[in-house]
């Protein structure tokens, strides 16, 4: 089963990073926070990849195309210039890489990969969110329902601290603690073919507006409800707090 990862737009709200590299390469504990969502996937045995790419899109590709020799000790034999690499990960990935355009969509892009896409079910996702959510168990309940789509629906972080009082006195305090209210769309996507029949604006089409919205009219979209972590690197304050978690060994969405 593929897996897609929207990996070609601008991160104009952390352009501090983003001025020379796309979003999905902002390293969190010295890696890309896109390896680290291929990771989650991985660890559950998705390791088809298909990557859109547009923005700074070459870097993409430079990371990969070097990724073997960058992440593998070497021999080089200087009489002939043989190469020999002693492998030290054991990624079984493999990574299709597609131009879909600067300006193209979210939508668009997905759009772009139909023929690679409309024979099977496929997942999809965002570049720069991670999450403990079982992979597994998601697909198990998009299998459960026969709809086209689930969307995994997370808890935003709340914008400030909580507290709990007893009288005047403060009796807990949790710093912007996962429990904002409502539910939000955290990409984690499991889709069928079927949808390929509402992105019909070609490059303009946006994902998170009419295509998903007459889903849910056609009662096509259903919610995996994940009450565990989630958190999109949108700002270098989310990519400061993720470098926190990972730094000490806190990272909820580290299942290797």
């Amino acid at each position: 089963m593929k897996v897609v990862i929207l990996a070609g737009g601008f991160g104009t709200r952390i352009s501090e990073e983003t001025a020379t590299i796309p979003k999905p390469m902002v390293e969190v504990g010295g890696h890309p926070i896109l390896s680290h969502i291929m990771r989650i996937y991985s660890h559950y045995g998705f390791n088809e990849f298909v990557l859109p790419l547009g923005y700074k899109g070459n870097v993409i590709k430079d990371y990969f195309v070097n990724f073997h020799p960058a992440n593998s000790d070497i021999s080089v034999n200087l009489s002939n210039g043989e190469i020999d690499y002693h492998s030290t990960h054991d990624f079984e990935w493999n990574v299709r890489m597609v131009d879909t355009g600067l300006h193209t969509m979210t939508g668009g892009r997905v759009s772009r990969l139909r023929p690679l896409l409309e024979q099977d079910t496929f997942m999809l996702t965002y570049g720069d969110g991670v999450s403990d959510v079982n992979i597994s168990e998601l697909l198990d309940f998009h299998r459960s329902h026969g709809k086209l789509v689930t969307m995994t629906a997370v808890r935003p972080p709340a914008r400030f601290g909580t507290m709990t009082f007893d009288g005047n006195n403060v009796t807990e305090f949790k710093e912007k603690p996962q429990t904002g209210e409502g539910w939000i769309n955290g990409g984690f996507f499991v889709c069928e073919p079927g949808i390929f029949d509402y992105l019909v604006d070609g490059d303009e089409t946006v994902l998170e507006t009419t295509p998903l919205e007459n889903l849910a009219k056609d009662g096509e979209l259903v919610a995996y409800k994940h009450d565990g972590f989630w958190k999109c690197m949108d700002t270098l304050r989310d990519k400061t707090q993720l470098c926190a978690l990972w730094d000490e060994k806190m990272a909820p969405w580290k299942k290797w």
